[in-house]
């Protein structure tokens, strides 16, 4: 009876070291700042995520359509002008991380990892590296965010012509091609 039980518990721990874990778009955020005329920075960010853990890989999606200015003549402006979201409807990042880490965590043990991300973004990828913290919170939830912002600069994705046009639009003397994002993601399986 004592090696049904234990085998039992092995299957289960074993499914559960395999699950996948599912974005909480509810729980997450992704985070820039954009900076006007040398000196004025706004907090952005986007409102609709998803993405998953698979094994070891980790994917999101940042629905470009989502983004939040907390001015809505901006936000249309950078969804056309910037991100052209009829033709390029998402963001994604691609990365992977060891999930037998975080199965071997304890509730409310954390690890600091540095990782390579591959962004896309209006038709372009870039491999990009981060510092990030990874926590469990619970038996079904982690945390992962990064520790340092990750500098995302337009030309890399050819956007500086939409940074141009948002610049002449909006009477502007400058705006800036380089963007400090930020992330919080919970994932729950």
């Amino acid at each position: 009876m004592n090696k049904l039980i234990a085998s039992v518990l092995l299957i289960l721990v074993s499914i559960n070291a395999q699950a996948d874990w599912q974005l909480n778009n509810q729980q997450s955020s992704v985070n820039f700042i954009s900076i006007k005329k040398s000196t004025v920075g706004e907090i952005h960010h986007f409102k609709s995520l998803s993405g998953h853990i698979k094994g070891d890989n980790v994917t999101v999606s940042i629905d470009l359509s989502s983004v939040e200015t907390n001015v809505p003549v901006r936000n249309e402006r950078m969804e056309t002008m910037l991100f052209d979201v009829a033709n390029f409807a998402t963001a994604d990042i691609k990365t992977s991380i060891e999930q037998s880490r975080i199965n071997a965590l304890k509730h409310g043990e954390s690890y600091l990892d540095k990782i390579n991300i591959v962004v896309s973004l209006h038709g372009k990828s870039k491999e990009l590296e981060t510092m990030v913290n990874i926590i469990k919170l619970s038996d079904n939830r982690v945390l992962v965010y990064s520790i340092q912002p990750i500098i995302v600069n337009a030309s890399d994705f050819d956007l500086a012509a939409g940074v141009e046009a948002l610049k002449t639009v909006a009477k502007l003397p400058s705006i800036s091609s380089a963007v400090p994002v930020t992330f919080s993601l919970v994932f729950k399986n």
